[in-house]
């Protein structure tokens, strides 16, 4: 393909990519931007040029050892629960931006141990950067066929520019704002997008070799398996393989948490802690496919290809090879995403680190103090702006004068053995709250001597001097001083060798000489805060310790010249809210330094803010004792506030019981009186009615004898009206009593069901509603029979009443079991609503639901058919599940 072809594709890609940023920036609120799939796929940036080339190069030559680099974060998700949530809850209460921020707040803000930090990821990173170049610069030549071609200045080298217009973008979109603990939506958006590019194009570039190029898997292993090196590659090699592959898991392990890309995108970039609960299942998926296909097309690399070739690139290579130039352009674009994402974020996390713990707090305070806070805002984006740009120039030479040496593979695990450095101090540190700023910096500068001994100096020698007596005879021809074979241990590759005593040697110090040194209070402060945070997250402020003499109009110059005087307002006005202190107050109390010192670390660093807010607040060293006594009783404090909060809960609970009571009650009384005054009114009706007929008759000695014999049906019916009613009451008060003697004979079932359809045959046709009844057996059982008529009747009386005429549709249905026989009567009309379930067989309740407007009856047809069901052994109850009208079952034993 001619260069400038792809030069204009690259461009045409970025430009793309820009606009995605530009979109998300402006939508930064919009739940394409905010959700969890863009948070775990921007944790897809651990797979780099390393892992789109790199495993393909390491797996054609020592087969599935690849595997290592992506054990180690499927191990350490199901931890994330646990560990990331703590360093993610930590990082939010105390505006974290980087790890170095993160590891020098843990060990009381100290100034040095974040330079170190930053130094030592610097150093880490840096050659990682390199080696994405390198994989830009080499793919580039591939697939434009200029493999032989040698660019003669850094003008003529296409890489060159496509590394200044990758900081273009970073500096663009990552330094929009001073405070580096915002989001960045922009960015990780893109990021997001690039994670899914890389994995499509990697899936179809798997996918052509293993079923175009080859017929499947099967015919792959099938000519792999005649290769020389097949049962090499294809096995661990012995117990000195494994433990290879064991310390090189524990790198991959630690770099998951430590790569300061990873600290970004995982820990400052979250905004939610449930998005974990996606990542720990999304995450390790996405890691699976992504090497679903890297040993089939090592294998077909290694079929079909030279020796001559870099392995690493055969997933380019293979389309070329077959003249398919449209797959071998996705597959560059799909690395070059790769490329992208990790340049970006590295830089990004790198350049925030460089400028909060290496150029301000060592040169640029004193002129932030005295400048204002605009100047001071430009000063901050442009410290870091430079540092991006230097950065990725730094690596873009350390690629030109050192990376042709080693493979994509190496350069990636000499970094991630350096980041490595870091796990003590910050693993420890979490949990345990003796580790000291000094145990944490020897222990460091020691890892990294190491490392620089068994590692960085025989790659530096290989590179520049032809006789390397160094690695062959060790320092001063000291056998057991043997950079790739320290003390004797020889059988190790160089990288796991250096992690290994790199990290013996890191660790040991850092317990040592923590348990000698008992660090400062600041120290010893912040441990507690840190170590402790699960349990006293909500009182940070309290639980900070800081003695001596300082004033409100010192501190709010000082937030004023970094962060503006409206914003300094708003926030000195929601300090005084939250903890009701008056506006008038001169002093400032330990609670302000706090708060003052996490405002200013978002955008300056911890160390910084430490430094600044000191300048105006004349501190007093606190003694431990004073300290660890504060500490107590602040964790007396929560556990009271804890324990007083439960009673709280508990009281809460019964008062709402007692409320709930309380309203049954009130409800149960209102009923009684709605009874009483039903009963009242249904005994006065009918005696009214017949009080007025009799006067009627009396005086009327002429009446014609057809208006008189109206008149005395009308009593009858009124008698009879008020006779069954009374009769109902003391139905009732008996069967409740007990005092009512059941007739209980042998009956069949279906026949007494035949009865109560028949009893209310009449009305039901005037009504045009349907009675079925599904008779399932002709089951004998013993009970009274006139009260098993009258349940009967008064549940098939409601369904009349509460079904549609013309519409409506009763079915009554017989079940025989075991020891007992379920009627159920069922209907299609209005249903009983909720609210009615737990009171339909109360003695004093009428559904407000019935199909006429006011309610007919007294209320006590249900009450009474439960007393007569309780006093056969049965029971009864309305179905609550069925929703097509209503639905009563009862049953008696057989």
């Amino acid at each position: 393909m001619n260069n400038y072809l792809l030069i204009t594709i690259i461009v045409i890609y970025l430009a793309f990519l820009f606009l995605i940023a530009f979109w998300a920036e402006k939508n930064s609120k919009s739940r394409w931007v905010n959700n969890p799939y863009i948070y775990v796929l921007s944790l897809a940036v651990y797979c780099s040029a390393w892992t789109y080339y790199g495993s393909v190069g390491i797996a054609s030559q020592s087969g599935i050892s690849f595997l290592t680099i992506y054990l180690g974060p499927v191990i350490s998700i199901p931890l994330w629960i646990v560990v990331m949530k703590k360093i993610i809850r930590i990082s939010k209460q105390h505006k974290i931006s980087s790890i170095a921020d993160f590891i020098s707040l843990r060990y009381g803000n100290n100034r040095f141990l974040g330079a170190l930090v930053t130094m030592i990821c610097v150093f880490a990173i840096v050659p990682y950067i390199s080696l994405q170049l390198k994989a830009i610069s080499e793919t580039f030549e591939i697939i434009t066929d200029e493999t032989s071609y040698v660019s003669t200045s850094v003008l003529d080298d296409s890489t060159f520019y496509i590394a200044v217009l990758l900081a273009v973008f970073v500096a663009f979109f990552g330094t929009q704002a001073t405070d580096a603990s915002q989001r960045r939506k922009g960015i990780m958006t893109t990021v997001a997008v690039e994670s899914i590019l890389k994995l499509v194009f990697f899936l179809v570039i798997g996918i052509y070799v293993t079923f175009f190029l080859f017929d499947g898997t099967t015919q792959i292993y099938e000519k792999a398996s005649q290769l020389d090196n097949f049962r090499e590659i294809t096995s661990f090699n012995g117990l000195e393989a494994g433990f290879n592959w064991m310390f090189t898991i524990a790198l991959s392990f630690f770099a998951i948490f430590l790569l300061p890309r990873q600290f970004h995108v995982a820990v400052v970039e979250n905004d939610r802690e449930k998005y974990l609960k996606k990542a720990i299942w999304l995450f390790p998926l996405y890691l699976l496919l992504f090497n679903v296909f890297v040993i089939f097309i090592a294998w077909g690399g290694n079929l079909t290809l030279t020796d001559e070739v870099n392995q690493d690139y055969y997933t380019l290579l293979l389309p070329l090879h077959h003249d398919n130039l449209i797959l071998a352009m996705l597959v560059f674009l799909g690395g070059f995403s790769a490329v992208i994402s990790m340049v970006v974020v590295s830089t990004l996390a790198l350049s925030t680190m460089v400028s909060n713990n290496l150029i301000i707090p060592y040169g640029f305070l004193d002129k932030f103090i005295k400048s204002n806070p605009e100047k001071n805002a430009n000063y901050i984006k442009n410290i870091r702006r430079i540092s991006i740009f230097s950065l990725i120039i730094i690596a873009y030479f350390f690629y030109i004068n050192f990376s042709y040496e080693l493979s994509l593979f190496s350069i990636g695990l000499i970094s991630f053995v350096v980041i490595a450095q870091l796990a003590p101090s910050f693993f420890i540190g979490l949990f345990w709250n003796r580790g000291s700023a000094r145990a944490a910096k020897i222990g460091m500068i020691i890892g990294v001597f190491i490392v620089i001994y068994t590692l960085i100096l025989p790659f530096v020698f290989n590179v520049l001097a032809e006789n390397n007596s160094f690695v062959d005879q060790g320092l001063f021809r000291v056998e057991l001083l043997k950079p790739y074979a320290l003390f004797g241990i020889d059988f190790l590759s160089p990288e796991a060798h250096a992690f290994f005593w790199s990290m013996f040697f890191n660790t040991f110090s850092f317990l040592i000489f923590s348990l000698l040194s008992k660090g400062n209070y600041r120290e010893r402060n912040y441990a507690e805060m840190f170590v402790n945070s699960s349990n006293y997250a909500n009182l940070q402020e309290g639980a900070f310790v800081w003695k001596g003499e300082a004033y409100v109009s010192d501190i709010r110059n000082v937030l004023t010249r970094f962060l503006g005087e409206e914003r300094t307002e708003r926030a000195l006005n929601l300090f005084n809210l939250k903890y009701k202190v008056s506006k008038e107050e001169e002093r400032a109390d330990s609670r302000l330094i706090n708060f003052s010192e996490k405002l200013l670390t978002g955008s300056i660093g911890s160390a910084s803010a430490r430094i600044l807010i000191g300048s105006v607040a004349k501190e007093q060293p606190v003694s431990l004792l004073e300290v660890l006594k504060i500490l107590e009783e602040s964790k007396e404090t929560i556990a009271t506030n804890k324990a007083l909060k439960e009673k709280s809960n508990e009281l809460t609970i019964l008062t709402n019981q007692l409320k709930e009571a309380n309203s049954e009650l009130l409800l149960q009384d209102r009923l009684k009186d709605e009874f009483l005054d039903t009963i009242a009114h249904e005994l006065k009706t009918p005696i009214t009615s017949i009080k007025a007929a009799s006067e009627v008759l009396t005086d009327g000695d002429d009446m014609p004898d057809e208006l008189q014999s109206k008149f005395l049906n009308n009593i009858v019916t009124d008698a009879d009206r008020l006779a069954r009613l009374i009769h109902n009451i003391l139905d009732l008060e008996k069967l409740s009593s007990g005092r009512e003697e059941l007739e209980i004979q042998s009956n069949q079932i279906s026949s007494t069901i035949e009865k109560a359809i028949y009893g209310i045959s009449q009305i039901a046709d005037s009504k045009g509603i349907n009675v079925i009844h599904k008779n399932g057996s002709e089951t004998i059982a013993k009970y009274d029979e006139d009260r098993m008529l009258q349940v009967l009747t008064n549940l098939l009386s409601n369904a009349l009443k509460f079904t549609e005429p013309e519409k409506g549709i009763i079915k009554v249905v017989t079940k025989e079991k075991k020891n007992e026989i379920m009627i159920i009567v069922e209907d299609n009309g209005k249903g009983v609503p909720k609210e009615d379930f737990n009171y339909i067989f109360d003695k004093f309740y009428q559904s407000k639901h019935q199909n006429i407007k006011k309610p007919m009856g007294s209320g006590l047809g249900l009450a009474i058919s439960k007393e007569i069901i309780e006093s056969h052994q049965g029971e009864i109850w309305i179905d609550k599940q069925y929703k097509k009208g209503a639905r009563f079952v009862f049953t008696i034993p057989k």
